[in-house]
C-alpha cells in the first residue's frame, strides 16, 4: 500500500506536466487520471479527447463567428524509478486538431508532434503508522517540439489552434497525501511558468489545485481496481504578445473528475471523465465542454 500511495502522489505532482498546454484552451486540460501501479518502470499508450467552443459572443452564445474545436491526442508515456526517492517521467504527444466554424460550416484541421515533457520527482516524506503520509516535490520542463504557427494567431480568439507553444516552459509542484486503510485523500498544487517564444508570444502562467478521494479494492495480490473522484481548480493569467496583454485569454475553471484504474498482473488499464462545474475563460468567449481519456500500460 505504501507503493500505491506513492504512485498516486506522483501522479498529482505530475498533472501540470502531463498535458498538452494549449489543446483545449490550456485551462481544463491538466487532468489525466491516476498512474498505473508499478514497482520500477512502465511504458504505455494513452489517448484523450476534449472539445470546446471559442469566439462566443459577450453573453457566451454561439454565433456565426463561433467555432467548435476538437482535440485528439495520442501519447507514449513512461516512468522510471531511478532511486527509492527519485522518479523520472516523460511523455511524447501526437495531436490532431479540428476547428469547425458555424458561420461558414467549414472545418479545418492540423496534426503533428506536440510538446515533449520531462519531469523529475522527489519523495520528501513517507511515514506510516495509524495513517500514511506522503509528500512529493516535482520539477519539469516542457520542450518546444510541437509546431507553433504565427499565421494561426487570431487576436479575437484564444491562441489554442496550435500543436505546441513554441516556448521552453517550467513546471513546479508539491503534493500531500493521507491514507487510512484503503481510503485516501490527495491534494496537489502546481505552477507552470511559460516563457516567450521566438514569435514574441507568451502564454499565461497557470496555477492548478487538485483534491481527490480514492479507494483500493483488491481482487488478489496482483489484481485490483481503484475508483477515484475529485475536483480541480485552475487559474491562468492572460497571454501577451509584443509586450501587450491579450484580453480574450486567461481565466479560471472548476472541474469534476471521475475515473478508475485497474491492474491485472503487469497490465494496467485506466479511464477518466472530466466535466466543468464552473468557468470563466477568455471573458466567457471560450467554453470548455468535456474531456475523456484512457490508457493501456505495461508495467515491469
Amino acid at each position: 500500500m505504501k507503493k500505491l500511495t506513492a504512485l498516486i502522489i506522483a501522479y498529482f505532482a505530475a498533472t501540470g506536466a502531463y498535458a498538452c498546454d494549449i489543446c483545449g484552451g490550456g485551462l481544463g486540460n491538466s487532468y489525466n487520471g491516476l498512474l498505473p501501479n508499478f514497482n520500477k518502470r512502465f511504458v504505455g499508450v494513452r489517448y484523450h479527447f476534449n472539445q470546446l467552443y471559442t469566439q462566443l459572443d459577450i453573453h457566451g452564445n454561439i454565433t456565426a463567428l463561433s467555432n467548435k474545436e476538437k482535440y485528439h491526442t495520442a501519447e507514449i508515456w513512461s516512468a522510471w524509478n531511478i532511486h527509492p526517492k527519485w522518479r523520472v517521467m516523460a511523455i511524447i504527444p501526437y495531436s490532431k486538431i479540428f476547428k469547425y466554424n458555424y458561420g461558414t460550416t467549414s472545418e479545418i484541421n492540423k496534426s503533428g508532434l506536440g510538446d515533449i515533457n520531462v519531469s523529475t520527482y522527489y519523495n520528501l516524506l513517507n511515514t506510516s503508522n495509524n495513517s500514511n503520509h506522503n509528500v512529493w516535490l516535482g520539477i519539469g520542463v516542457k520542450l518546444p517540439t510541437g509546431e507553433y504557427r504565427k499565421e494561426d494567431l487570431d487576436t479575437n480568439s484564444p491562441n489554442i489552434y496550435q500543436l505546441g507553444t513554441g516556448s521552453l516552459d517550467l513546471i513546479a509542484s508539491a503534493s500531500y497525501d493521507i491514507r487510512v486503510d484503503n481510503m485516501g485523500l490527495n491534494t496537489n498544487l502546481s505552477y507552470k511558468w511559460n516563457t516567450e517564444n521566438s514569435e514574441k508570444y507568451r502564454y499565461g502562467n497557470k496555477t492548478t489545485l487538485n483534491a481527490s478521494l480514492y479507494y483500493l479494492h483488491a481482487f488478489s495480490e496482483k489484481s485490483n481496481i481503484r475508483p477515484h473522484a475529485g475536483i480541480q481548480y485552475e487559474y491562468q493569467t492572460k497571454d501577451r504578445t509584443l509586450g501587450y496583454i491579450l484580453d480574450q485569454t486567461g481565466g479560471y475553471n472548476l472541474n469534476l473528475n471521475v475515473g478508475a484504474e485497474a491492474t491485472i498482473h503487469k497490465l494496467a488499464v485506466g479511464v477518466f471523465y472530466q466535466s466543468p462545474l464552473q468557468q470563466n475563460i477568455s471573458n466567457h468567449r471560450t467554453e470548455l465542454i468535456q474531456k475523456v481519456g484512457m490508457h493501456v500500460t505495461f508495467t515491469f
